[in-house]
């Protein structure tokens, strides 16, 4: 028998709760539920699971520290799952260590997408060792080793800065990465750089990678929140 992926679901809306269950559950994961968040830390130590469904709003610790928690010891993928619609709630989610951000309501195709997509970003993270130096997708071929930069065979030109950022979002291929997380990591954590400086930079690299940089293939811009690049 197959083992099953375990999904921890940390929400306390019993509605919610059984609903993603079930979901989860006919579709070939092992649901486990915790309605606070101490429960859910505790069963996210004792169970270890796959894949964790976090509510930011749980009535004793707000889901930020659960993240926070859960960040100290592991990088299990966190999906929240919440009402709170603002972009700067999203942006905190993810800078505290969350893979993903679903706004309720949701669907079921939308749910069973972001949980793949979140597993396989950590099993192509936990398999990556034999590759660890090549970053290939579509035509688009990143040597870490050799610092070199080719479109369907052709070499691309990039800036110091220009290399740095495609190295930091092809180094975590699928998982958006903030602005702000991107500013410390390329210029430094006191760094008065804005958002507008990098989004230059990140126009100058689609130019040069894209062959439309309109409809871009390889990088994707989650528009308030930061960048994305393709798995």
């Amino acid at each position: 028998m197959a083992h099953k992926l375990t999904v921890l679901i940390i929400e306390d809306e019993k509605n919610i709760s059984n609903f993603i269950e079930t979901t989860v559950a006919n579709n070939g994961y092992k649901a486990v539920t915790a309605y606070t968040g101490a429960d859910g830390l505790s069963l996210a130590a004792s169970c270890c699971p796959d894949l964790i469904l976090l509510d930011l709003g749980l009535p004793d610790i707000d889901g930020m520290e659960v993240i926070r928690r859960i960040r100290q010891s592991s990088n299990m993928p966190i999906i929240v799952i919440s009402a709170r619609t603002q972009e700067n709630e999203k942006v905190n989610a993810l800078d505290h260590g969350a893979d993903d951000y679903i706004t309720k309501p949701f669907g079921t195709p939308e749910l069973l997408a972001r949980i793949r997509t979140a597993l396989r970003h950590t099993h192509t993270i936990a398999g990556a060792s034999a590759n660890a130096n090549l970053y290939s997708v579509d035509g688009l071929v990143i040597d870490f080793e050799k610092r070199l930069v080719t479109v369907d065979g052709t070499e691309v030109h990039l800036t110091q800065i220009e290399y740095k950022l495609i190295c930091l979002l092809a180094k975590q291929p699928g998982k958006v990465l903030t602005y702000d997380y991107i500013l410390k990591q390329i210029w430094g954590p006191f760094t008065d750089t804005n958002n507008q400086i990098l989004r230059v930079n990140m126009a100058h690299i689609r130019r040069k990678l894209e062959a439309n940089p309109a409809e871009p293939k390889y990088i994707f811009t989650e528009i308030g929140v930061g960048y994305r690049m393709k798995e």
